[in-house]
């Protein structure tokens, strides 16, 4: 093992070596993104994690990459007629064990096409908690949503531009070597770049106008250092919080890059069906494709029942948070981190689909779901 071990690396090394006088790959034009959109079947799907796994060095590492449990999960999304998966690697996975990481990332990849879905892999994520560790997870704190999930890259590597070289070989690593697999869709590469978790980190995140100016001048590097590996799947990174009662001039700096670099267009939306399909038609202006990579927050009025219909009519891909409930206890809202539901549960779930045998939260929202999916 430890001899395959050495030679994967090795190639590793090669290829990153010689794709580093490549000639970049540009963003894509407005028409190749429209045809590229065109080829693919109306996007449904959700951010998946195994209901195993509290974050996303627990889903990927060895001692915890439980395949039988997603293969029976991903066998539930085919049911309902779900195509594509959101999903959340993380740089430390590369940097502990690149192989098995290639390794488990192509299992992930067979048994999702097994199931006749595809992926939309998420490189980077500023959400949650700012202190990753490999390892062992600590166990979900009762009654909190997603109370476990980390960011990537963590506050003291963002903080260090020493390590970006790192961060370079980890994105380049992994793209380039499923740059032609036809298993992905696209490649996220930023989550919610900037996003502020000091209300539920205040003593370890960063202070936020420090890290949104080093996720603005790292942003555009990550689009670079992915495009120099000439991959055939689109780049893409969601805007959230878009405010659309202005033009795109109001942007901030972080949404002005996601836009201008993106070869499609992603948001997040968890508001009401009038704030979703206002949203669209705000991004309408840029002319390429338009996938929503999240939504579905039941308490706030995004539910299946009200954003699914609009999605398809728009013909805008919809991918929910959340699938089945396990670790993650996202059926909990976000305040939950302020009022924690340990002697009650909430009145309604927040987010997941699947109760963890895989029995529905909701009937009726299972069967819309197979009835727009035409399943």
């Amino acid at each position: 093992m430890k001899a395959i071990h050495s030679v994967l690396l090795l190639i590793t090394v090669v290829f990153l070596f010689s794709t580093s006088a490549l000639p970049q790959t540009p963003r894509w034009t407005e028409q190749k993104a429209n045809d590229w959109y065109q080829q693919q079947r109306w996007l449904v799907g959700s951010n998946f994690i195994p209901r195993s796994a509290i974050n996303e060095l627990e889903m990927w590492q060895q001692a915890t990459f439980d395949l039988p449990e997603i293969d029976k999960e991903l066998g539930w999304a085919e049911g309902l007629g779900m195509n594509a998966m959101r999903v959340f690697l993380h740089d430390l996975l590369w940097q502990q064990d690149p192989a098995g990481f290639h390794r488990r990332i192509d299992q992930f990849l067979s048994v999702a096409a097994s199931h006749r879905i595809r992926v939309i892999f998420v490189l980077f994520d500023s959400c949650w908690d700012p202190l990753p560790q490999l390892g062992p997870q600590h166990p979900p704190i009762p009654g909190v949503h997603n109370s476990g999930w980390v960011q990537s890259p963590g506050a003291k590597v963002l903080a260090d531009p020493a390590q970006y070289p790192r961060l370079k070989n980890y994105v380049q690593g992994v793209v380039g070597a499923f740059a032609n697999d036809p298993r992905i869709l696209a490649w996220d590469v930023w989550n919610e770049p900037g996003s502020d978790t000091t209300g539920s980190y205040p003593k370890t995140e960063m202070k936020i106008q420090e890290k949104i100016d080093r996720v603005t001048a790292l942003l555009p590097q990550v689009f670079e250092w992915a495009r120099e590996v000439n991959p055939t799947q689109p780049l893409t990174s969601g805007v959230y919080e878009v405010d659309v009662s202005a033009d795109e001039n109001a942007l901030e700096e972080i949404e002005k890059i996601q836009v201008r670099e993106s070869d499609f267009i992603t948001f997040h939306n968890y508001s009401w069906p009038e704030s979703f399909r206002g949203e669209i038609t705000w991004l309408r202006r840029f002319h390429r494709p338009i996938v929503c990579t999240e939504y579905m927050a039941r308490a706030l009025g995004s539910t299946f029942d009200t954003i699914l219909p609009v999605a398809k009519q728009e013909h805008v891909g919809a991918i929910n948070w959340g699938f089945v409930a396990g670790k993650t206890q996202t059926y909990y809202p976000w305040e939950s981190w302020q009022h924690p539901y340990i002697l009650d549960q909430p009145p309604v779930w927040f987010h997941d689909v699947l109760h963890a045998d895989g029995t529905p939260y909701r009937q009726a929202e299972v069967d819309l779901i197979r009835q727009l999916t035409g399943n």
